[in-house]
């Protein structure tokens, strides 16, 4: 079983940037390929970014592509999303998690964080 814990929310006008981090416990981090969530109040759950096990690869929504980059740090058992050039839009809950698959699929990650609320205003 893995515990995950998102960090480093908060509130910030458009154009600023944030870094989310995502700690984990309870299981072999290395083994996992990590993602990044978001949702909106009324709308699902949509993929933001996701990384491989090792680090050496990433995938964006083509809505971040360019602002987000995702990076893990697997002797620390975290994984990060660094976000820039914020724009209201961006304003969600983030959420991080963990699967045996690297994907955009959000089915395919067993193990969810609680959530961090970003709040982009105009």
């Amino acid at each position: 079983q893995v515990q995950l814990v998102e960090s480093g929310g908060g509130l910030l006008q458009a154009g600023g940037s944030l870094r989310l981090s995502c700690a984990a416990s309870g299981g072999t981090f290395s083994s996992y390929a990590m993602g990044w969530f978001h949702q909106a109040p009324g709308k699902e759950r949509t993929f933001v970014a996701a990384i491989s096990w090792s680090g050496k690869s990433t995938l964006y929504a083509d809505s971040v592509k360019g602002r987000f980059t995702t990076s893990r740090d697997n002797a620390k058992n975290t994984v990060y999303l660094q976000m820039n050039s914020l724009k209201p839009e961006d304003t969600a809950v983030y959420y991080c998690a963990a699967g045996g698959r690297f994907t955009r699929s959000r089915d395919a990650y067993t193990y969810w964080g609680q959530g961090t609320q970003v709040t982009v205003s105009s």
